[in-house]
């Protein structure tokens, strides 16, 4: 089974039985285990997944690590558990105490819902303070699963992982500076920016304002780069779906030979006194039309989002159907002839300009 999904039913388990779990004991049982047998290893193997392994300390014998994993009778990775309700933070943690006996490369502190992965980048055999990976399973990512994978008994390679571990650690605190940054800009980055376009000295009230001014500007930039991905995504969606529409609209009429749809030629005639009033704001080859039994409408971009004008001219009476309003119900409008949608020109523009 992927290990997505494995990973989403023991996210489900955790939520399902988390006020039930009391202590330590079944922090470990109830969502520890079960995520160590997600990562491939057998549980029920006392020489691969080692509980309450003995680690003598100095002076200190019979010292217990909750977890140790094995591969090849070599320990891998080395597991300290804690209630769920507690913090997943190694500092005065016995963890580093276990680490520095161990043949390990690999320390993880968890609750159970939280995993922290350590390793000796800094010094040799010496855990770092920092995790360089973590995981939530209340809160899990595709990033985060990948590099998970990495673990797994299938897929371990004790290289492999500490070429990327290095990249983790740094690439995690210099997005936690970065975040500080733009939470609340420092001296030396407002420094740095300002430097390079305002030549005055930064006098004490003129580092206020442009601290203020920096922290604007990082976060209109951040938003409107969140917008454009968004609009573009949207925009990508919209296309799929208007083809979609198009090809089922197309496959529709064509399976009906004797379609009842006539266009007119005053639906025509009156398509192009639209296209001369829009080509003024847009290029003609944006102005498309399509006719159905009810109307003959007038599209942007040959989208049925966004209909431009409607003609009603099925009955006795014709009517031009302006969205100038911007709801999705337009305003009908008698017409004598059809000259006078010539004088509809500033409502063709606004629909238009909803649009943009």
């Amino acid at each position: 089974m992927d290990l997505k999904i494995k990973l989403e039913q023991l996210h489900q388990k955790v939520v399902g039985l988390k006020d039930q779990i009391g202590t330590e004991e079944a922090t470990k049982n109830a969502f520890v285990m079960p995520f160590i047998q997600i990562l491939g290893y057998d549980i029920f193997n006392p020489t691969e997944v080692i509980p309450e392994h003995i680690c003598d300390i100095g002076t200190k014998k019979g010292e217990k690590i909750d977890y140790v994993i094995k591969k090849n009778d070599e320990p891998i990775i080395i597991i300290e558990c804690k209630h769920w309700k507690e913090n997943a933070d190694a500092h005065n943690s016995q963890l580093h105490r276990y680490f520095h006996v161990s043949k390990s490369r690999f320390g993880v502190l968890t609750n159970g819902i939280i995993y922290n992965f350590y390793t000796d980048l800094e010094k040799p055999n010496i855990m770092d303070e920092k995790p360089f990976f973590t995981i939530n399973i209340e809160d899990i990512k595709d990033s985060s699963i990948k590099i998970l994978e990495s673990f797994t008994r299938k897929e371990y390679n004790l290289e492999t992982i500490l070429d990327s571990a290095e990249a983790l650690k740094y690439i995690k605190a210099i997005r936690k500076e970065f975040e500080k940054e733009i939470e609340n800009p420092s001296d030396e980055m407002v420094k740095l920016l300002v430097s390079r376009f305002f030549e005055k000295p930064l006098t004490a009230n003129r580092m206020i304002a442009f601290k203020e001014y920096t922290k604007k500007a990082l976060m209109t930039s951040i938003n409107e780069s969140i917008s454009f991905r968004l609009k573009s995504a949207l925009s990508i969606n919209e296309q799929i779906e208007n083809q979609e529409e198009k090809i089922t609209t197309s496959s529709s009429i064509d399976s009906n030979s004797e379609s009842k749809i006539v266009t007119t030629e005053e639906e025509l005639e009156a398509f192009q006194i639209v296209k001369a009033i829009l080509r003024e704001k847009i290029p003609s080859e944006r102005i498309a039309h399509r006719d159905t039994l009810s109307y003959f409408g007038v599209l942007l971009d040959d989208n049925n989002r966004k209909p431009l004008c409607r003609f009603h001219f099925n009955t006795a009476n014709k009517y031009l159907e302006t969205f100038h309003n911007g709801k999705e119900a337009g305003e009908k409008i008698l017409l004598n002839n059809l000259d006078e949608i010539y004088n509809f020109r500033n409502q063709l523009h606004q629909t238009l300009e909803n649009y943009n």
